[in-house]
C-alpha cells in the first residue's frame, strides 16, 4: 500500500534511508551521507504533503517525495519540456532488505498516475551518475538522460537529469 507519510513515519523513514545509504556506499557508490537525506529535509517533505510511503503489511519499508517545486540547481538545465507542468521525485528509497521486490517500480507508477492525474506534462529527477543500477532503472521505466548537475555536499561526482513526458 501506498500512502501519503505523516510525522509519525520520520524516524522509520530516517532509518531506512540510513539504511540505503550505508548500503550504497559498501558498493562504492557515494549518492547519500551524513548530510542528505536527513530528518529535517523530511520534515519538510511531510508538511508541504509531498512524501509518500509504501507498506509491506503494516511496515513502512519506502518512500519518495512528489513535488511540483523546482530547486535551483535544475533552473539552468535544458529539459524536454517547458518548465510549467511538471513534478519533481527526489529521495526515493526502499530497505535494502526490501529491495529487488518491485517495490521502487510501484512507487514511480504511482508517481506517474499522480503526475498525469494532477494534468502534469513530465516527471523529473535526477540520480548519481556513479549508481549503475539507479541509471539503468531510470532508462528501463523511459526516462531520457539529460545534463549533469552537481551536490557538492553530497559528492564532487555529477548527478544526471532525467525526464519523462507522460
Amino acid at each position: 500500500m501506498i500512502r501519503r507519510a505523516n510525522s509519525k513515519d520520520l524516524e522509520r523513514i530516517v532509518e531506512i534511508t540510513k539504511a540505503c545509504a550505508k548500503h550504497m556506499i559498501s558498493q562504492n557508490i557515494f549518492q547519500w551521507n551524513e548530510h542528505y537525506p536527513n530528518k529535517e529535509i523530511f520534515q519538510e517533505d511531510v508538511k508541504n504533503e509531498t512524501l509518500f510511503v509504501i507498506e509491506v503489511g503494516s511496515k513502512v519499508v519506502g518512500c519518495i517525495c512528489i513535488s511540483t517545486l523546482i530547486d535551483d540547481v535544475y533552473k539552468k538545465v535544458k529539459w524536454l519540456t517547458l518548465t510549467n507542468k511538471n513534478i519533481y521525485l527526489h529521495r526515493l528509497a526502499v530497505h535494502p532488505y526490501f529491495q529487488g521486490q518491485g517495490l521502487a517500480l510501484k512507487l514511480m507508477g504511482f508517481a506517474e498516475q499522480l503526475t498525469l492525474k494532477k494534468g502534469y506534462k513530465s516527471i523529473r529527477l535526477d540520480t548519481f551518475s556513479g549508481n549503475d543500477k539507479n541509471n539503468k532503472f531510470y532508462k528501463l521505466q523511459g526516462y531520457t538522460k539529460l545534463e549533469k548537475i552537481f551536490y557538492r555536499k553530497q559528492s564532487d561526482i555529477p548527478f544526471h537529469c532525467y525526464e519523462k513526458i507522460l
